[in-house]
């Protein structure tokens, strides 16, 4: 038997504040069961309180409110197991990249610089295909997914070690053009989605990063340290290279990556 409560007794009752109910109610998602056309008081019923319980807990696990809305209204079909496993699998992902920056900033705060092994080299000037955006520092990872995904499906069997450009602007103003790229051969026909690109040869002091990219900073922080105090910088964009990436193992501490920082000319290191 179901009986009918006051906004504020639903209030006890499911521990979510008055503010929050009436916030869902505006926006379509718990309702009361009456609402009083002179006063505007609020009746809720009592089997609106397990409903209540459940949106309270995915919005502890921070859900967003369009995926709880989509739980509540699927009701116990599939809908709702995918929308709710889809959101698991996301908390697992971020509570693994938590882990990740903590172990970071541990190595971060542990004395002495990072030991970088730092090479020379000189990367003939070479043709790609290429997959250019104007791409926000925070969104480069959805757009590397769709670059390289576009980059795969054109190049095929074509081998070569991918790669990216990444111009000042995206460094200094968080937003800048990133050019996504795979080598091919001179004679390589145009291909719809991509560009050809040709990439010009110059000396670079190159730095290997292993591993996550949740430190990667670091990385580019050393190199750039060691290209100051010995190198003298040449124009261009930074690139990176990548030998070992996301689509050739399923485990990102496997993964490696080249960060090569344009220099003049190969420096004579006085030991």
């Amino acid at each position: 038997m179901n009986a009918t409560v006051t906004v504020g007794e639903f209030s006890r009752l499911t521990h979510l504040s008055v503010k929050t109910l009436h916030h869902y109610h505006e926006i379509g998602l718990l309702a009361p069961v009456s609402v009083d056309a002179s006063s505007g008081y609020r009746q809720y019923g009592t089997g609106q309180v397990e409903t209540a319980l459940l949106i309270r807990r995915l919005r502890l696990l921070k859900m967003p409110l369009a995926d709880v809305r989509a739980v509540v209204e699927a009701g116990d079909g599939a809908a709702r197991e995918e929308t709710l496993r889809a959101h698991l699998e996301r908390m697992e992902q971020e509570l693994a990249h938590t882990r990740d920056v903590v172990a970071s900033l541990r190595e971060l705060l542990t004395p002495g610089r990072p030991v970088l092994d730092v090479q020379y080299r000189f990367i003939p000037p070479f043709r790609a295909y290429g997959v250019r955006g104007d791409v926000l520092r925070d969104e480069i990872g959805p757009w590397c997914e769709f670059a390289y995904g576009r980059l795969g499906e054109v190049a095929g069997d074509i081998r070569g070690t991918s790669g990216a450009t990444y111009s000042d602007e995206f460094f200094t103003e968080d937003k800048g053009e990133v050019v996504a790229f795979h080598p091919v051969p001179l004679d390589q026909p145009d291909a719809d989605g991509v560009e050809l690109v040709d990439l010009p040869g110059g000396y670079f002091a190159i730095a290997v990063h292993a591993g996550h990219m949740t430190d990667f900073d670091r990385t580019y922080g050393a190199l750039g340290s060691h290209v100051a105090e010995y190198c003298e910088v040449a124009p261009g964009p930074i690139r990176e290279l990548y030998p070992i990436g996301p689509g050739d193992t399923p485990d990102p501490a496997d993964y490696r990556t080249e960060v090569c920082w344009p220099i003049q000319r190969i420096p004579v290191l006085k030991g």
